[in-house]
């Protein structure tokens, strides 16, 4: 098989959730451990940390594999989905897997393939661990895709485990509550492996509390331990003061991720560093500022508050749910700009309604649809913006309504570019 041939088979399989929705998702781990049992068990292979979370488990995982870069180690990073092509899925030092690799893998175990039947999504995870451990990897951080206790990452035995921010998300599949969904995510916690969780929040301690007892597993909440204050936004970076058990830790601190809300990701991906440390690895204080500095650089993440351009000041973000893009919102409302262009889009099974009525009415919208079946249909996204009091028109596809953006925004004006991961993944020059 070629490339693009092996990403045909891979996406007919069982295509994957990111594109269709609910119908790819499988209840069970029985798939991918007949297909990992049928190669090996890669993942026994290498060493790991794994991380769930609503929000903030892609920034966390991107952070701490810069930070084990920096180190000297040599790692792998599993993340989902991709923006523009799957192979950003997979890397190792921040090189992404090969083509070769994704094609050469597939061809070998089509057989297996249509034995197991497995789905994209287990099919990819798979994928990984083996490239993992033919690359001989130090460690891998390794991204849940949904949930949690039925992910297909969750076969790893990690050194720790890290859940970042709780909120409504997926709920048809997850649950309804912030309890339910956390017991989803708190189902990565291994028995006496350390639980790290980033972010206290009442409304959900209790379930990590009562996991961890259960499991015989070491939990830290770790803003209890480390106190993160944003001390500077800069163009490019942002300046953070940490201080652990109330001393300084960390003066100045470089993120080169902007977004404020990485105040609540930091604590988490702190932590996990120090547990590391006392489990034989070697990070100092110089490698997690040079991997902070250095985030993108090292691991090519992409999309969280992101600047493309400075006149006008031209900004993408892949939050997308309630409590993502209410940190979206209060960092554009910070801008204090004359007017705000949102070109902005949705998927077809979030609380549309809910997700809008977070929105200024004071900006201008460009109302689009990605080039995926699980999209919002435009006409029915610019219906619920009008009873949501938005103004704004409604453009067929991303491009069309970032090229009216531009045309309408003056240079001392904003554009914001987001709503999905899939919005953002269709700009042009992401």
């Amino acid at each position: 098989m070629t490339y693009e041939q092996a990403l045909d088979y891979l996406y007919q399989q069982l295509p994957m959730f990111h594109r269709i929705g609910n119908a790819a998702f499988k209840k069970s781990l029985d798939n991918i451990i007949a297909l990992t049992e049928a190669v090996h068990n890669p993942q026994d292979s290498f060493k790991a940390v794994h991380i769930a979370g609503t929000n903030g488990k892609g920034s966390s995982s991107s952070m701490l594999a810069a930070i084990l870069q920096a180190a000297g180690y040599k790692t792998g990073l599993y993340t989902s989905p991709h923006l523009k092509d799957f192979t950003e899925r997979i890397r190792v030092n921040g090189q992404m897997i090969s083509k070769e690799k994704v094609a050469q893998f597939t061809t070998q175990h089509q057989a297996l393939f249509e034995k197991i039947k497995p789905s994209f999504f287990e099919m990819t995870v798979a994928l990984a661990f083996e490239y993992f451990k033919e690359e001989a990897v130090d460690i891998a951080v390794i991204e849940v895709g949904l949930g949690g206790r039925l992910d297909s990452t969750n076969i790893i035995t990690p050194l720790v485990s890290l859940i970042t921010n709780i909120g409504l998300d997926h709920q048809l599949l997850l649950g309804n509550t912030l309890p339910e969904i956390a017991q989803e995510k708190a189902g990565i916690i291994k028995p006496g492996i350390p639980a790290i969780i980033s972010t206290t929040q009442p409304a959900v301690s209790g379930t990590f509390e009562k996991k961890a007892l259960e499991t015989q597993s070491p939990l830290l909440f770790a803003d209890q331990e480390y106190q993160v204050e944003l001390k500077e936004s800069k163009a490019f970076s942002s300046i953070y003061t940490v201080r652990h058990k109330g001393a300084i830790y960390l003066q100045d601190l470089e993120l080169s991720l902007l977004g404020n809300y990485q105040r609540f990701n930091l604590p988490g991906v702190l932590a996990t560093v120090a547990q590391l440390n006392q489990q034989g690895f070697t990070i100092t204080e110089a490698h997690i500022r040079e991997g902070l500095r250095n985030v993108q650089q090292l691991t090519g993440l992409k999309g969280r508050w992101q600047i493309l351009s400075e006149k006008p000041l031209t900004i993408c973000d892949t939050g997308h749910n309630i409590d993502g893009l209410t940190e979206v919102v209060k960092q554009l409302l910070a801008l204090k700009a004359p007017q705000v262009h949102v070109v902005f889009g949705a998927v077809n099974d979030k609380d549309i309604s809910s997700v809008l009525r977070l929105l200024p009415v004071s900006y201008r919208y460009y109302f689009c649809e990605a080039q995926i079946p699980r999209a919002l249909p435009v006409q029915k996204l610019w219906e619920e913006a009008q009873f949501a009091g938005l103004k704004g028109a409604a453009y067929p596809t991303v491009e069309d309504a970032i090229l009216a953006a531009k045309a309408y925004a003056q240079e001392d004006e904003v554009i914001f570019i987001g709503g999905s991961t899939f919005v953002v993944a269709e700009i042009p020059e992401l």
